[in-house]
């Protein structure tokens, strides 16, 4: 019994969706009320408590965030103690090495794809720290074949170099317990799937006395079964009955199935991932931390930008504090913009085994950033749409070694850019462009057939004819002669960019999912096989009749499609009343309510518990 509960295994870690992580987390709750108001008694215990969760999570890749948080607090201190450009070389010496760890686990399999495409040798993947440890053991313990991703290396990878750029920049001082460091990098809730924590978003913590109000206990409670019901009944009973069978096999079904299945697969990956954030800060609140919010019901964004800025909200503010501003943000475009340009265009060629399309990708990058400079008036428009196309394709690539997350940030990055453009052109350009878009769209279907013609002919289409109301309403005068839009007018337009961002949100998400859960050495193939199917199936001409019993069949899937989006399109007041309202509950109603909850989760767990989605990341 004693060696089940110490040792790691593989095919049961430790997720917030068992029995045994509450039981788990009961007797760290005893401990911590035995530290009392004593602080660094408590880090150091929560620290101790934490890295042994990560151990029951991911087994010997505790060493990996030992040597982190070792490496980082020791550096932290030479960046500290230092000046001019030793203070820079200790920074780039911790940033080097914290992405070298992360590139080796991450994208060792990516990166021997390109480079053996370039030389055209066959390259093998050898897991270094494998012969290590048997060399060290003297037996074959290790496998040395195969690099396995250590959990959530993304996510303490970023927050150590968050740390160690806030050190540089004088945000912070260094921390001189490294048992308070190692518990702001390991704190167990939100280690393996974030949010990723600032450095001054939770130093201050470390020396703040426990302190529970009523309140916050209410407030910790609901977020830790709002979570539970995110993940169980709506994202896994999601993947289990639909969304896993079309993605594993996307001909076996109807466009009409794949579409859905896409449009599923939103509402799934949502529910899967702010069901971590919610269960995660429920938790650490009822510990007295407060981690920073993750999600802002991300599918009321009416644009690309605002899904951004709604959507892994701590992942976005790391990507432009570290990343959009330093490459020139909307200042310049530095050495990195330039870079990272060219580095992804020798990719894209190397993979795609042509150079047109790097080529036209370089051209344009290289016209625009030449007319940046030759027209003041354009150019910070220019520069910032250029770094926050490059910053999104980093997000793609952060998210995963495979062609199609690159695809997946390329495709998120290049809406949020046309959403600048669309907002600065006039009504009547608008619909200017979108007929043309149209008609080249619908022009190309006819005479080059492909299912991917039809979708984007459809889709420019739809949108042609939004754009034409709009414009006839504001050619009309209708609102100037009543002052300003009537506030259905604004609304029905809100709602449209909605639906346009939902929809356009949605279908870079094939590209996403079909590049999740595959292993490394054959992700790229695969990935592309799994998105290029289902794009036929969509595209192609449907059979129309099949529709009603497909949604017979699947109306318990498609009812909580519907519900869950219903809840997360409530208004922000709503959702607040309710949750103070709970939270102020009588203790006795509350627990009745929270037996109620976990009877009813019970009831939608599957056979095999599913790993939260962001664990591969």
């Amino acid at each position: 019994m004693f060696e089940h509960i110490f040792s790691f295994d593989p095919s049961s870690p430790l997720l917030f969706t068992q029995f045994y992580f509450w039981a788990f987390f009961a007797l760290v709750y005893a401990g911590l009320a035995l530290t009392g108001n004593r602080t660094h008694l408590r880090n150091a215990y929560l620290f101790f408590v934490s890295l042994f969760f990560y151990y029951k999570t991911s087994g010997l890749s505790i060493l990996i965030l030992l040597f982190v948080i070792c490496s980082d607090f020791l550096i932290a201190h030479r960046i500290a103690a230092n000046e001019g450009w030793r203070r820079k070389a200790w920074l780039i010496l911790s940033v080097c090495i914290d992405l070298g760890l992360l590139c080796w686990f991450k994208y060792a399999y990516f990166l021997t794809d390109v480079i053996g495409n370039l030389l055209g040798t066959e390259l093998k993947v050898v897991n270094v720290f494998g012969v290590i440890g048997n060399a060290l053991a003297g037996t074959e313990r290790f496998s040395v074949d195969r690099i396995v991703l250590p959990v959530g290396i993304s996510f303490f990878i970023f927050q150590v170099i968050s740390y160690s750029a806030d050190v540089y920049r004088g945000d912070v001082k260094p921390l001189r317990n490294i048992l308070d460091f190692g518990f702001y990098v390991s704190f167990f809730p939100q280690l393996v799937a974030g949010p990723i924590v600032r450095a001054s978003e939770f130093l201050p913590q470390l020396q703040r006395k426990f302190c529970l109000s009523r309140r916050v206990f209410g407030l910790a409670v609901f977020w830790i079964l709002n979570g539970l019901i995110k993940k169980i009944v709506l994202s896994d009973y999601i993947a289990v009955n639909f969304v896993d069978r079309v993605f594993g096999n996307p001909l076996l079904f109807t466009g009409f199935e794949n579409l859905m299945a896409l449009f599923a697969y939103s509402l799934q990956v949502y529910a899967d991932f702010s069901g971590y954030t919610d269960i995660a800060i429920g938790v650490a609140m009822l510990m007295g931390f407060h981690l920073p919010q993750n999600f802002n019901s991300p599918y009321k964004a009416s644009n690309p930008q605002d899904f951004w800025r709604r959507w892994h909200m701590s992942l976005s503010r790391w990507l432009r504090s570290y990343l959009y501003i330093p490459l020139g943000g909307n200042r310049n475009a530095s050495f990195g913009t330039w870079f990272w340009i060219v580095l992804f265009a020798l990719i894209a060629a190397i993979l795609s085994d042509s150079w047109v399309v790097p080529t036209i990708f370089l051209v344009i990058a290289a016209a625009l950033l030449i007319l940046a400079q030759v027209r003041p008036q354009t150019r910070k428009s220019i520069v910032a749409n250029t770094n926050r196309f490059v910053t999104m394709l980093l997000g793609g690539l952060w998210h995963g070694a495979s062609w199609n997350f690159i695809i997946w940030g390329g495709l998120n990055g290049l809406g949020m850019v046309v959403y600048q453009v669309w907002k600065a052109m006039s009504a009547g350009n608008r619909l200017l462009l979108m007929l043309s878009v149209s008609a080249l769209l619908g022009t190309l279907a006819r005479l080059f057939p492909a299912p991917v013609w039809n979708l984007l002919a459809v889709w420019a289409l739809a949108i042609s004819l939004g754009t034409l109301v709009r414009y006839l309403y504001a050619k009309l005068g209708a609102g100037r002669r009543e002052g300003g839009d009537k506030p259905w007018v604004s609304r029905a337009g809100y709602a449209w960019g909605v639906l346009q961002t939902f929809v356009f949100i949605t279908f870079t998400r094939l590209f996403f999912r079909s590049g999740s859960n595959l292993d490394p050495a054959s992700a790229n193939a695969e990935a592309w096989a799994c998105a290029r199917n289902m794009v036929n199936q969509i595209g192609s001409r449907w059979q129309m009749d099949l529709i009603p019993d497909i949604c017979i069949n699947y109306w318990k899937v498609f009812a909580l499609v519907a519900i869950g989006l219903i809840i997360h399109l409530l208004p922000v007041k709503w959702k607040r009343w309710y949750r103070v309202r709970f939270a102020l509950l009588p203790l006795p109603v509350m627990l009745l309510i929270t037996v109620a909850t976990v009877f009813l989760v019970y009831q939608f767990i599957t056979a095999d518990l599913q790993a939260f989605i962001y664990f591969q990341f």
